[in-house]
């Protein structure tokens, strides 16, 4: 298969970064432009995140020496994945989907848009249709599908099996997250050594709406939301990586205990069934130890790319509780965007 090439919009920051890192032997993509900020632009790579790279190992050697370009359309490229900053990533991206780019988003800026898909390739492949609805309403070349919010993915990911199966009517969630979802630098050290703060901005409006358009219907070229109540707590904790996430839920179709185990033990999807090179085998992990999931044990389970769920139990006031663990910059971010950019190519959409 001939490679398919691609630049990332916002290399340098952390999610660019993991962006390089999961690409680097990416049999589908191949690396073709490195963007960011006109501060960066003209410089190698490796001088662009002199001392702020802060993914495990080395800068990739294939793109250390690559020069950084501008966020403008005209670059040697089919695909960007944006990473950039949502405080300016709306107009740049949607310059690139205007001049026929297809855009692969991390950012916030575009998810609740009436006709931009709002995707994780397990859950809602469907929503994809909406694609030529979107370049024939904004007159684009291109089009821009997003992926949620890092939070969402994996609370969003490792219920769907329940959601297909038995229908979700209330979901109560509480977050623990990692300190790299703030981005680098991120938390000052002197507010999260021997302390959790208990507010992230956004976050939980996020949480709370964007599930009702991931599980929501695509009829008539219009998203409608699907028919449940989320209400979620946020909290940054002094972990590395892979938020944590404690979670009641209430079932619109009775089930067993067994019975949910089984059908998160079994879910496949898409994905898998067309053996996408990012797809984890297995997207959704059942954990039977009383202590597990924990992100320093569990966060890299699939390659970072699957939902661990454990610790399922009844619920006294909801039917069951659980925890879910997602690792935040891989599956909840770069990992995600990447995931859709293959099943875009796979459905013949690029």
């Amino acid at each position: 298969m001939k490679k398919t090439k691609v630049a990332v919009l916002g290399a340098t920051g952390m999610v660019g970064q993991r962006f390089l890192a999961l690409l680097e032997n990416n049999p589908y993509f191949e690396v073709s432009a490195l963007c960011a900020s006109e501060r960066s632009a003209g410089k190698e790579y490796r001088e662009a995140v002199s001392g702020r790279w802060a993914v495990e190992g080395e800068i990739p050697e294939k793109f250390a020496e690559m020069p950084v370009e501008k966020c403008e359309p005209g670059i040697d490229a089919e695909i960007v994945f944006g990473a950039l900053d949502s405080s300016i990533a709306e107009p740049i991206e949607q310059a690139f989907a205007k001049e026929g780019y297809a855009v692969s988003s991390n950012t916030r800026c575009h998810r609740m848009c009436e006709d931009i898909p709002l995707v994780i390739p397990e859950v809602n492949a469907g929503h994809l249709e909406i694609i030529e609805e979107q370049k024939k309403n904004r007159k684009w070349g291109g089009f821009i599908v997003t992926n949620p919010n890092c939070s969402t993915i994996a609370m969003v990911l490792g219920l769907h099996p329940l959601q297909k199966a038995f229908g979700l009517e209330k979901i109560s969630v509480t977050t623990m997250q990692a300190l790299s979802g703030a981005g680098y630098p991120g938390v000052s050290s002197l507010d999260i050594l021997d302390n959790v703060i208990p507010h992230i901005g956004g976050e939980e409006g996020k949480m709370e709406s964007e599930p009702l358009k991931i599980w929501g219907e695509l009829k008539g070229g219009k998203f409608e939301n699907a028919d449940m109540k989320i209400s979620a707590h946020c909290n940054r904790v002094n972990v590395k990586d892979g938020h944590l996430e404690t979670i009641s839920l209430s079932l619109k179709k009775k089930a067993s205990l067994d019975e949910v185990k089984k059908a998160l033990k079994e879910f496949r999807a898409e994905p898998q069934e067309l053996n996408l090179p990012s797809a984890p085998k297995q997207p959704v992990i059942l954990m039977e130890e009383e202590n597990r999931p924990q992100p320093r044990l569990d966060r890299m389970l699939e390659k970072g790319m699957a939902s661990v769920v454990g610790r399922i139990r009844e619920d006294k006031i909801f039917d069951y509780k659980m925890l879910i663990l997602g690792h935040n910059t891989i599956r909840g971010a770069a990992g995600c965007a990447i995931l859709n950019a293959e099943l875009l190519k796979a459905k013949k959409y690029i």
